[in-house]
């Protein structure tokens, strides 16, 4: 039972942020976005003029809450392929948590050491298309 609570508890926060986004109007130059919620704007960009690792996450989730799946990879890599996993994540626990089904158990044993090294690799690359592409 508590598996399946703690399945129900993910599928929320998972629903809550692709909510935020989907509330969000993603900005047009491809950062700055999080501060429709209230946040400062990014010191990075502000000190270096360049952007930081995570610049245009949540411009990017925003963009793919719309559904505008490629504007949401252009403007982050990285971030439509998190909100695209924040999705599926969403969906496998709702799943777990209403039926019981092990899905968690099943998806564990992708996550090994190569994985997490394949997902760094990414995030570098996606921040270096970013500083390529800034304007």
């Amino acid at each position: 039972m508590s598996d399946r609570i703690g399945a129900a508890v993910l599928a929320l926060v998972c629903l809550a942020v692709l909510s935020l986004a989907a509330w969000l109007n993603p900005s047009a130059d491809g950062h700055g976005t999080h501060t429709q919620l209230g946040l400062t704007k990014c010191m990075w960009v502000a000190a270096f003029d360049r952007p930081c690792p995570t610049c245009g996450m949540t411009t990017s989730f925003s963009h793919a809450a719309e559904g505008s799946w490629f504007q949401a990879f252009k403007t982050q890599p990285m971030g439509a392929l998190l909100s695209l996993m924040t999705a599926l994540i969403m969906w496998g626990s709702a799943i777990q948590a209403t039926t019981g089904a092990r899905i968690g158990s099943m998806i564990q044993p992708i996550f090994k050491p190569k994985f997490f090294t394949l997902f760094g690799v990414l995030f570098v690359g996606a921040w270096i298309y970013k500083v390529m592409t800034w304007s």
